[in-house]
């Protein structure tokens, strides 16, 4: 079950995350190059509430996940299964931020989940 759920919770915070990691690509390439070469270490340390927003968040993503995963298979044509995808995205964020957090930190958790072990010892014991 750890392994389904590191595989969806990365699948999915990145398909919550598309359209935000674009913009903030833009704005990063727009402010310079002043931080280029510096590289940070993915953030580990985030309070309980933090965690219990992202796990809460999770099974809502994971119920979106589940309704439209059907639906984006048999849609007729990749127009239709882009707009359902749109749409799953959509909710999605609606979902992490109706648990007031940022899709940055959502993803920095799902992030830390998959490459820290103590972060996801955390995150499985509130599940």
């Amino acid at each position: 079950m750890n392994k389904l759920l590191i595989s969806l919770t990365a699948s999915m915070a990145l398909l919550a995350a598309g359209p935000v990691l674009a913009q903030e690509s833009q704005q990063n390439q727009q402010s310079g190059d002043a931080m280029q070469g510096e590289q940070s270490a993915p953030q580990t340390d985030f309070s309980d509430g933090e965690l219990e927003s992202f796990v809460n968040a999770q099974k809502g993503i994971n119920d979106i996940r589940d309704e439209y995963m059907e639906k984006i298979e048999s849609a007729d044509d990749q127009a239709k299964a882009q707009e359902l995808q749109q749409e799953a995205n959509d909710e999605m964020v609606e979902v992490i931020q109706g648990e007031d957090m940022e899709i940055e930190t959502y993803n920095s958790i799902a992030t830390a989940y998959n490459s820290d072990p103590e972060t996801r010892e955390r995150v499985d014991e509130m599940m």
